[in-house]
Formats: structure tokens, sequence, C-alpha cells
């Protein structure tokens, strides 16, 4: 097992854990709560898979994602009273799932030889679309079409990879760093209430 692929796996925990919090957050039943872990952890690498033509997708040639999902899915319902501070949680481990699904989406582009701009591209869907079917299922807003800097931390993030890719730094620095410089924008701009613009049109 690669680098590579405990990154991957510790992604997939992340956000499956952030889907079944969110889940919990909203008193949805068990099989929704499932339902929710599930779409949040793959999500973003089923499109991803998608639109590069790797089918069958990832989780579908290799089912230990979802045992591995059921399985943090399960201990995320059986801890839910230790995890008094279910929001901030939620946040702690959706911002470490974006982090490392964003560098995997960016190492995928490169692998199939992909333009940097698209391999960014792809990076950013891989780390944000997950949330995006998760919220939109539980009848929210997403997270990156709000104020919130979220996309824009995953791309600032594709091109820090790219950058030291140029640069032919070791591989396993460059999965370590950029995946740290995502969770750490992440944590200064929401300390901060930093935020991008939001426009409205005048009646």
């Amino acid at each position: 097992m690669t680098f590579f692929d405990v990154l991957d796996i510790l992604g997939t925990v992340a956000f499956a854990a952030s889907g079944a919090l969110s889940a919990m957050n909203r008193r949805l039943d068990l099989f929704g709560i499932f339902i929710i872990a599930f779409v949040t952890a793959i999500g973003g690498g089923t499109v991803r898979d998608i639109l590069i033509g790797n089918t069958p997708v990832s989780w579908m040639q290799n089912t230990m994602y979802i045992y591995l999902i059921g399985g943090v899915t399960t201990l995320s319902i059986i801890l839910r009273n230790k995890l008094n501070y279910l929001r901030k949680s939620l946040f702690l481990f959706d911002t470490i799932g974006l982090g490392i699904f964003t560098i995997i989406g960016v190492e995928i582009g490169i692998q199939a030889s992909l333009e940097p701009i698209v391999s960014i591209a792809l990076g950013a869907m891989t780390g944000c679309f997950g949330g995006v079917i998760r919220d939109i299922l539980c009848n929210e807003i997403p997270v990156i079409f709000r104020k919130e800097i979220y996309a824009t931390a995953s791309i600032a993030g594709g091109i820090c990879y790219m950058a030291l890719h140029s640069l032919s730094v070791n591989q396993n620095i460059i999965y370590i760093s950029t995946t740290l410089f995502i969770i750490i924008i992440r944590l200064l701009v929401v300390k901060n209430k930093v935020s991008l613009p939001s426009f409205s049109v005048k009646n």
C-alpha cells in the first residue's frame, strides 16, 4: 500500500464521518444517515472518474470502500454522544476530506496526462462535489455556493500542488504540504470570518 492509498482511505474516512454527522444533525433515520455518508465519501471521486472515463468507478472496482464507509458511519452513530460539538466535528472532518481529496484529484489528473488547469479543476471537483451532493440531499445551499471560502481553498491547494510538482519536489512532501495548506486556509478563513463578496440584483 502506497502513501497515496493511505491518503485516499483517510479522505474517505473523513468525508464519511462528515456525511454521517451532517445527517444526524438533521435527524435523518438510519437509512438516511448511511446514504448521506456514502454519497459524501464517494460523490467527488465518482464525478471525477466519470469525467476521465475511468469506469467502473473506483468504489465499484474496490468494494473495500463500501465496507470502510459502512464501518465509519456505524462508529459515528455509536459515538455520537461522545461528539459533544457536532458542528465543530463536522467542520473538521469536512476540512480534512477537502484537503486530501483535492490533491488526490490533481494527482489523478496528472497521471491521466491532463493539462495543469484541468488537473486543478479535477482536484476541486473531487474535493468539493461530495459535499455539494450532501448539502443538496440535506436541503441546504451547498457550501461552495455561499460566501464561505471552500472551493477557493481547494483551487489554491491545486495550484500549490502543480507548482511543487513542476519543481520535482518529493511526492510525499507534496501530498502532505498541499493537504496541510488547504486545511490551514480553511481554518484561518473561518476563524477570521473571511469570505468572498456576494452580489445581488437591485429591483
